[in-house]
């Protein structure tokens, strides 16, 4: 089937905000006792909090303190680094780009919805995007295909018919599950080589790069 729409993620695609979210994990275990590296912390940015979590507290303990972690996460991020997020460069000439194409456009973020409003307004891209799915609309969030499954289902389409943008091989794994492609971006700290053997069926270097591209991409559906 033809190409119709693009599924696109927000963190490390569309906003430079991963190690941001990265820093906040990290402080919020450290608070409860767990230490972790910075770069172990940002490998698992992409995937749902109950995900990362696993990573780093023990299953015997995480029931308990599960909810203490992420309500404490979230005060944190919203008070010292949400407002430090800016978009990358050309997030939203590539959107415009894509709709000029005649693809439709969807948000499909780990995020949650009470954060979506705010880098939406940040991308300035309320009017480029039909769609929008978040944590919030799935059972399970990336690397899981739930959230992605949502968005094909707001947009009435088959798999076949959307095509994935994402900056980590947990958008790739989803994607995937979902019977859908990605197009990756190497702006959330992955190489080449590890979003290309995460299933990747391109890799660009940012939006921009995709952008300047365009006519040889995946997107140019003429």
């Amino acid at each position: 089937m033809a190409l119709k729409a693009v599924l696109c993620d927000l963190d490390g695609t569309l906003l430079d905000s991963n190690a941001f979210h990265a820093e906040a994990w990290q402080r919020s275990l450290q608070e409860f006792g767990y230490t972790v590296s910075f770069e172990d912390v940002v490998k698992q940015i992409g995937k749902g909090g109950e995900y990362l979590l696993e990573c780093f507290v023990p299953k015997s303990e995480l029931p308990s303190i599960e909810k203490d972690i992420n309500a404490f996460r979230k005060r944190l991020f919203h008070r010292e680094y949400i407002d430090r997020i800016v978009p990358f460069a050309d997030a939203r000439r590539l959107l415009e780009r894509m709709r000029q194409e005649g693809l439709r456009i969807a948000v499909a973020t780990s995020s949650a919805k009470d954060d979506l409003e705010a880098f939406k307004t940040l991308l300035k891209i309320h009017d480029l995007v039909e769609e929008d799915t978040t944590a919030d609309d799935a059972d399970k969030p990336k690397p899981e295909p739930d959230i992605f499954q949502a968005a094909l289902t707001m947009l009435k389409l088959q798999p076949s018919e959307a095509i994935a943008l994402g900056d980590t091989p947990w958008d790739v794994e989803a994607a995937r599950k979902a019977g859908m492609d990605t197009i990756a971006v190497q702006s959330g700290g992955w190489t080449h080589e590890e979003l290309k053997d995460a299933g990747a069926v391109a890799v660009y270097v940012d939006v921009a790069d995709l952008l300047r591209n365009f006519d040889t991409s995946l997107l140019c559906v003429r």
